[in-house]
């Protein structure tokens, strides 16, 4: 994110009440203080009980020159009465980084048993909430956790996303806590309520038809095109050639778009899924020719096009009409024809200002085919998988991809979900978008 003047010149003076609950990402504690206070920021720090187990309360209290309250009661800190209301009433900020699972559920549901959670129901509106969640990845995933951090969305709290990496399980995807820099940046926007200024032009729409989405998300005002799910060819009234695209990669790129501040335009084939939250415009087709159709028509004021679709690369040249007849032949022959490739269309359509993204699912050599469908079709970025490989391909709910961008680079990543390789998948687009 990029500011309209440097950090530290924001954080001078200001007051933040740091929170820090048993996640084994609080060892990173001391260092956001020190940072914190780097920047000119006074700061007083505020634990769960639980929390000392991964981090030293007297290092937080030396570091910050203040006590540091974990309990409800104690009598050291309880100097003036209501202590929680003025620590809640001192600060300018409270960021708490670690949240753990534990904690946002305290928060989320009112359950107010320890220092840190009391002092953020005490808080008042005016003074921001700003929660970094850290903890593994499939805890992170659970529903509950999930509907947790949509509540305290609702309750006005600021949710820093968990980055993603290794975590300490050994488990790859969401759930790090995010660089102390992005935290730093995050307590100075919503303190000071500084636009982030893009990096590259946006092109946005009326404000009328996008006032909820808040303009500080990395994609606000940007309009993305997706592409999910299979074709049909139809051969009769009642038969077709598919393939086994269940459209869940895709609609994972879509609902993280769309949180991002995105408009969404989700082109899909047949597929059982329901349409994500959000500004998304779904268009439901069946064929090829349909998908080639509705893309091109919508394309032309696309600034993201992610072509996730499984399209099929032939479609019957004769539709029977009616049902044809087991009785009628011992066999069946059918004559197939090329269907028009969309990707290579955008290619060569693809304004300036556009970035494109291509999917390649392949059974071998996927790499090197990778790299030469990125050139052949003229697009920014490549996804490539491979097809009869477990967590990898159609159909699960994981996948596990390489990308390959236009500068040469290649990264590869373990299995995980698709809605982790979706959020990988549009930090790639954001680093792209920077080095254009």
């Amino acid at each position: 994110m990029a500011f309209l003047f440097p950090i530290d010149m924001n954080l001078q003076g200001k007051k933040i009440l740091l929170g820090v609950s048993a996640s084994i990402a609080a060892y990173k504690a001391p260092l956001i203080v020190r940072e914190l206070i780097k920047q000119g920021a006074e700061v007083r720090v505020v634990m769960t009980p639980s929390a000392e187990v991964f981090v030293s309360r007297t290092v937080l209290m030396n570091l910050s020159k203040h006590p540091v309250p974990m309990d409800m009661f104690e009598d050291d800190i309880q100097d003036g009465g209501s202590w929680h209301i003025h620590l809640a009433h001192w600060c300018d900020a409270m960021l708490i980084a670690p949240c753990s699972a534990t904690s946002l559920a305290r928060l989320a549901c009112g359950f107010y048993d320890t220092a840190l959670s009391i002092i953020a129901c005490a808080l008042p509106k005016s003074i921001p909430l700003l929660i970094a969640p850290a903890m593994d990845s499939d805890m992170w995933e659970h529903p509950a956790v999930q509907r947790n951090i949509e509540l305290l969305k609702q309750d006005g709290a600021i949710i820093i996303p968990p980055a993603i990496g290794e975590l300490a399980s050994g488990i790859f995807g969401p759930g790090r806590l995010p660089e102390i820099d992005v935290l730093i940046e995050e307590c100075v926007q919503a303190i000071s309520d500084i636009p982030v200024l893009s990096t590259k032009p946006i092109r946005t729409i009326p404000i009328e038809m996008h006032e909820e989405i808040p303009q500080k998300l990395p994609l606000y005002g940007k309009h993305v095109l997706i592409t999910a799910g299979p074709t049909y060819e139809r051969i009769d009234d009642v038969r077709f050639i598919g393939n086994f695209s269940s459209g869940k990669m895709g609609f994972a790129l879509a609902r993280h778009c769309a949180k991002q501040g995105a408009l969404v335009t989700l082109i899909c084939g047949p597929v059982a899924l329901k349409t994500p939250e959000g500004a998304i415009h779904r268009i439901d087709i069946e064929s090829a020719q349909e998908m080639y159709e509705a893309v091109m028509k919508n394309s032309a004021k696309q600034d993201i096009i992610i072509m996730s679709a499984a399209v099929a690369d032939f479609t019957p040249e004769e539709k029977y009409e009616g049902k044809i007849k087991k009785s009628q032949s011992d066999s069946m022959q059918i004559s197939l024809k090329k269907t028009t490739d969309i990707l290579a269309e955008l290619g060569r359509n693809k304004n300036d200002h556009q970035v494109l993204i291509g999917f390649a699912l392949e059974s071998h050599d996927a790499i090197a085919y990778g790299k030469k469908k990125i050139i052949d079709k003229n697009c920014d970025m490549m996804i490539v998988n491979a097809a009869n490989q477990v967590d990898s391909g159609f159909g699960g709910d994981n996948n596990t991809i390489t990308i390959l961008d236009r500068f040469g680079t290649v990264t590869e990543f373990s299995p995980m979900t698709k809605d982790a390789c979706a959020d990988i998948i549009i930090q790639h687009i954001h680093s792209l978008s920077e080095q254009a």
